[in-house]
C-alpha cells in the first residue's frame, strides 16, 4: 500500500501516537545501551582495582615492612611495660601546652641520657620514671631517642581490632616534627595528612590521623559483616582498598539491583553517595491507552529503574542495617515499579 493512503487512513491522533511510541521506544534502547556500557566500564575498572588490590597487599608481606611493624610492636610494649604512670586526658586538657610538655620531656630525657654516657654519672631517678598519657582510644609514649610514639587502638561494635604505630620525632624541641616510621596501612594517606596539620597544628594530626583509621576499620568491618551474614544473597561485591568505594549487586530477587555506595572523605562511615538500580529479568508488557483499545500492546525492552528507599536507607544506616532494610522491603518496591509501568 502507498505510503500517502496509509497516512491518509490514519488520524492525527493515532499517528502522534505511533511516533511517540517509536520515540520513547528508541529513547529506552539507548538508555539500556547507555547503562550498559556504564556498567562494563565500572566493572572493567573494579576488576582492575581488584588486580591493584591483591599487587598492593603483596607489598605488605615484604621482609622490611614486617621487620618495622615487628620492631615497633616490640618498641612500644618494652615502652608500656617500663612505664611508671598512665595519666587520662581528656579532651579539654588535650592540647598544644600538653604536646608541648611531652615534646620538651623527651628531648630533656634524651640530653640527660647522653650526658650520663659521657661522665659516667649516675642517671637521676626523676629523669627515669616513664609517664605515658591516654586521650581516648590513642596513647602517647616518650620514646627513646627523643621521639613520640603514638599508638592507635580500634575497635568494631565495641570489640577490639588492630593497632597501629606512629612515630615523630625533632631534631630539638624547637624545630618541627616528622612521621618517622608509622604502621598504618600504606593506602591510607598518612603523608598528606602530615603535608597539611604536623607542622602547623600536631595535635589536629594527631587527631585526624585517629579519625581516618577508626573510620576505616569501620567501613571494612561493615562490609566484612554483610558479607557473613548475607554472603549467599551477593552476586558480587567489589571495594576499594580504604572502602571508600563500595559496590556489590543482588540476584536472588525478581530483579538484577546493583549497589553503588562512596564515601567523600575518608573520615565517613556513613555514604555521602548512594545509587541502587533495579534491572528486571524480564520485559514487560507496556500497554497505552490506544493499545488498550485496538487490544494489541508493545513488548518493552526492560529499562532499570532507581530505588529512593534504598538509597535513603544507605545513607542513614550502617551497611548491614541498611542491607537488611533494602531487603525486607524490596518485594513490596518491585511490584509497585511493575504494577506503575504494566499501567502506563
Amino acid at each position: 500500500m502507498d505510503l500517502s493512503v496509509t497516512v491518509a487512513m490514519t488520524s492525527p491522533s493515532e499517528h502522534g501516537e505511533q511516533l511517540r511510541k517509536r520515540q520513547h521506544s528508541l529513547s529506552e534502547l539507548t538508555y539500556v545501551r547507555d547503562e550498559d556500557a556504564k556498567l562494563e566500564t565500572t566493572r572493567a575498572r573494579l576488576s582492575n582495582l581488584l588486580k591493584r588490590h591483591e599487587d598492593l597487599k603483596e607489598r605488605l608481606s615484604r621482609d622490611s615492612d614486617k621487620l618495622i611493624f615487628e620492631r615497633l610492636q616490640k618498641e612500644f610494649e618494652a615502652a608500656r611495660v617500663a612505664q611508671t604512670e598512665e595519666i587520662s586526658i581528656d579532651d579539654e586538657q588535650w592540647n598544644d601546652g600538653l604536646l608541648a610538655t611531652i615534646r620538651e620531656k623527651v628531648h630533656m630525657e634524651a640530653e640527660r641520657k647522653a650526658m650520663v654516657n659521657q661522665t659516667n654519672v649516675q642517671a637521676d631517678g626523676q629523669f627515669q620514671s616513664r609517664t605515658t598519657y591516654r586521650i581516648r582510644n590513642k596513647v602517647i609514649y616518650c620514646l627513646d631517642g627523643a621521639r613520640i610514639g603514638i599508638q592507635y587502638e580500634t575497635f568494631f561494635a565495641g570489640e577490639p581490632c588492630e593497632i597501629y604505630h606512629c612515630v615523630l620525632e625533632s631534631k630539638s624541641f624547637l624545630e618541627k616534627m616528622t612521621v618517622t616510621e608509622h604502621t598504618l596501612p600504606f593506602f591510607l594517606p598518612i603523608r598528606e595528612v602530615e603535608s597539611d596539620h604536623l607542622s602547623s597544628n600536631a595535635i589536629k594530626f594527631i587527631d585526624h590521623l585517629e579519625e581516618i583509621l577508626q573510620s576505616y576499620i569501620d567501613r571494612r568491618e561493615q562490609v566484612r559483616l554483610i558479607k557473613e551474614l548475607y554472603g549467599n544473597q551477593i552476586g558480587e561485591l567489589f571495594n576499594s582498598l580504604p572502602y571508600n568505594l563500595i559496590e556489590f549487586v543482588l540476584e536472588d530477587f525478581e530483579c538484577k539491583v546493583t549497589v553503588s555506595i562512596r564515601y567523600s572523605d575518608l573520615i565517613l562511615t556513613l555514604p555521602s553517595q548512594a545509587r541502587v538500580l533495579a534491572w528486571p529479568l524480564r520485559s514487560y508488557k507496556r500497554v497505552s491507552a490506544a493499545g488498550r483499545r485496538s487490544g494489541s500492546g508493545a513488548t518493552a525492552q526492560p529499562v532499570p529503574f532507581r530505588l529512593p528507599y534504598a538509597e535513603d536507607a544507605l545513607k542513614t544506616l550502617s551497611l548491614p542495617e541498611a542491607y537488611a532494610e533494602i531487603v525486607l522491603n524490596l518485594p513490596r518496591a518491585l511490584k509497585k515499579v511493575f504494577y506503575s509501568q504494566e499501567s502506563d
